[in-house]
């Protein structure tokens, strides 16, 4: 008993964060750190009947494949993570994980997942990147005059 005992506690830890907030008091995170990149995977959980981050991801590199668009598919194996919700702790290893166990072998095989090389700016430095390229087409961009941003809405905490 005692040896299956210690191989489960290798596997299992319960986290637990605490947090002050003014007014409020004490308040205790329980399984909210782990859900909120959980939904990425099953959107379910957050009431959303879309795909997952792995299979819309996996759905694009078969596509691909499938298209034989050049020899060379390290392309479209390399898979790049920017943003802030890409520096979640295990993004890279999960999806890394989950995009082996839905392809198959030939296609999986190769595959990169890649963390943001700039963080949370990362998706900032790509466009910069991008429209800084003399091929990025200028009917891409609009003017500040031309920009109507969507209706405000009233938030109340």
């Amino acid at each position: 008993m005692l040896s299956g005992w210690m191989n489960l506690q290798n596997l299992c830890y319960v986290a637990i964060f605490s947090y002050e907030v003014p007014v409020v008091g004490w308040f205790t995170l329980k399984q909210e750190p782990f859900l909120t990149g959980e939904i990425l995977f099953q959107p379910l959980i957050a009431g959303l009947s879309s795909k997952g981050l792995h299979q819309a991801v996996a759905l694009c590199i078969e596509q691909c494949h499938a298209a034989g668009l050049s020899p060379d598919d390290s392309w479209f194996k390399t898979v790049v993570l920017a943003g802030g919700t890409a520096c979640l702790p295990g993004l890279v290893e999960r999806l890394d994980k989950e995009l082996r166990l839905l392809l198959p072998p030939s296609i999986s095989s190769g595959i990169r997942v890649i963390p943001p090389p700039y963080g949370a700016d990362s998706a900032w430095y790509g466009a910069k990147l991008l429209s800084n390229l003399s091929t990025f087409p200028s009917s891409w961009c609009i003017d500040k005059k031309d920009f109507r941003p969507k209706s405000k809405r009233n938030f109340f905490w």
